[in-house]
């Protein structure tokens, strides 16, 4: 089955990590999170990556606050890709993890090559990718470094993951000096993506205050793009960014 086509330019508006301490405008709740998602919808974003917190602010892999926000969505702002995560956070499981995405059955979900394969239960993750991929489910598979794209390839080699419709994300700067990306972090990603000769649809986050230029750079690369407060709160110029539809309108501007 056809699943649907990555967004150009996904919204990651909270993140797992991040909380209002951190940025007043860091949206927590099912009903920020709309809000932040539909202003930034309005701002050029085609698609948003979605966190949902529990009722003290944490990190949550809930299927009822999930579907909460994806009916609100479909609602407010029928046009925009919504993607779940999966991202553990070294609170789940691989098995909760898949649970989850069974138990929403979302149009996009990203899930880390990593954590899926934690517990070694390669049958048990072989039926969840075959399940999304005959579900129409796209996913995202997130990879932190180059070398990962390997692991990938093995892994579809082996007939555990489809190899058609192929979506990743290739994460900069995670294991960076203070988590602060550079643009050039891009090259080994595309070159070991080259080597596996894997064809892909492939889209790019980064931290720090490079990330509008990292993105800038994916773009022109041929990549996709996610940007937003998971990820960044500055401007390219330095400056913390009023809110993530700010940060959306600057990357914007910035590919023009």
């Amino acid at each position: 089955m056809k699943v649907p086509a990555l967004p150009r330019l996904m919204v990651a508006p909270n993140g797992a990590r991040r909380s209002r301490a951190d940025h007043p405008a860091l949206p927590v709740t099912v009903e920020q999170t709309v809000a932040a998602a539909v202003h930034c919808h309005r701002a050029g974003a085609d698609g948003v990556h979605a966190h949902v917190r529990d009722e003290h602010g944490k990190h949550a892999l809930d299927a009822g606050l999930y579907k909460e926000l994806i009916a609100e969505l479909a609602t407010q702002a029928p046009e925009l890709n919504v993607q779940i995560t999966t991202e553990a956070v070294g609170i789940y499981t691989p098995a909760q993890q898949r649970q989850l995405v069974m138990d929403v059955q979302p149009s996009h979900v990203s899930v880390s090559l990593t954590e899926m394969m934690a517990d070694d239960d390669t049958a048990a993750a072989q039926g969840f990718y075959q399940h999304c991929f005959e579900s129409g489910i796209a996913v995202q598979h997130i990879l932190y470094g180059a070398k990962e794209i390997s692991l990938l390839a093995q892994l579809i080699a082996a007939g555990v993951i489809p190899a058609e419709q192929l979506q990743l994300l290739f994460v900069l700067g995670r294991y960076s000096e203070n988590q602060q990306s550079r643009a050039e972090d891009l090259l080994p990603f595309l070159s070991q993506l080259s080597q596996s000769e894997l064809s892909a649809d492939w889209g790019l986050c980064a931290f720090g205050q490079a990330e509008t230029d990292c993105l800038v750079a994916a773009a022109r690369a041929g990549g996709k793009m996610r940007i937003g407060f998971e990820n960044s709160l500055w401007h390219r110029d330095g400056s913390v960014a009023a809110d993530n539809t700010d940060r959306v309108r600057e990357l914007v501007s910035a590919l023009q």
